[in-house]
């Protein structure tokens, strides 16, 4: 079989092959657009409304505080959540109560490597698939505004460490319930899993893999961050596995809380 290729004006070489359809693929190439899809969706609505919901957040007995409100510096948090102080008197419900690290949390997701490829494909199909044509007529890659700032991921990963390090300190303050010295319970451990794995996204981002050891051209001289390079390329290699479990336990914790704070259900807890 001959297949016809279109020849660009001009040049020796030839273009793209002159087919019709919109690919020759057999398979059900657009299952895993739609799975994202609908789970991405999923997860921004559920997080937009919790973001604004404001209320049952945090629960001061078993001293849990959702991470989708951390920190929360506003005049108008709960007692007991302000860890940090409040910075900011009180916020109206447009406003959300951790405005301060919500805007960095979210410029990183989206810039991630992994998150790019996956709402490329599944909002904008761009392309939906390998080998499946999309239907915009231009290309202008990551070169103009908005998508440039996909070129500060960098900068985005920065703080999100940061924030990391915040989260941590909450799930240290959750084994110090009200009135207690030390304790746990259920929710502890749902934020401990969180935590993990919110630390096995950031610290498998490629941007880190590039500070441990990107440069160096002699590992033998420089042992010690090599070794933190090959930790951190196990946990690259699984950047997505790791980015969608942490989507997960991110409403996972923030579902556990609201539920206690609410008291909807009581927190299996010991305490000393």
């Amino acid at each position: 079989m001959t297949t016809t290729r279109s020849m660009p004006v001009g040049t020796g070489s030839p273009g793209r092959a002159s087919i019709a359809a919109r690919t020759l693929r057999k398979d059900n190439w657009w299952r895993a657009p739609l799975v994202t899809f609908i789970l991405l969706a999923a997860w921004v609505i559920y997080a937009t409304v919790r973001v604004f919901f404001q209320s049952a957040y945090f629960a001061p007995s078993e001293h849990y505080l959702s991470p989708f409100y951390s920190p929360c510096v506003t005049s108008s948090c709960q007692n007991g959540s302000a860890e940090l102080g409040t910075w900011f008197g009180h916020f109206p419900i447009i406003i959300p109560y951790a405005i301060i690290t919500l805007p960095f949390l979210l410029g990183f997701r989206l810039s991630c490597y992994y998150y790019r490829k996956a709402y490329y494909r599944a909002f904008w199909l761009s392309p939906p698939a390998c080998a499946v044509a999309e239907p915009h007529g231009s290309y202008s890659g990551e070169t103009r505004f908005p998508l440039i700032v996909q070129n500060a991921h960098r900068y985005f990963w920065m703080v999100a460490a940061l924030i990391s390090i915040l989260n941590t300190w909450d799930l240290i303050q959750a084994f110090r319930p009200e009135g207690h010295a030390f304790g746990f319970g259920l929710g502890t451990f749902v934020m401990l899993v969180n935590v993990a794995m919110l630390w096995l996204y950031t610290l498998g981002c490629h941007s880190c893999r590039h500070i441990t050891a990107g440069r160096l051209n002699h590992f033998s001289k420089h042992p010690v961050r090599y070794r933190a390079w090959t930790w951190v390329s196990w946990m690259n290699a699984r950047h997505m596995q790791f980015a969608w479990a942490s989507l997960a336990t991110l409403a996972l914790t923030d579902g556990y809380i609201a539920l206690v704070a609410a008291k909807i259900i009581v927190d299996p807890h010991v305490s000393f």
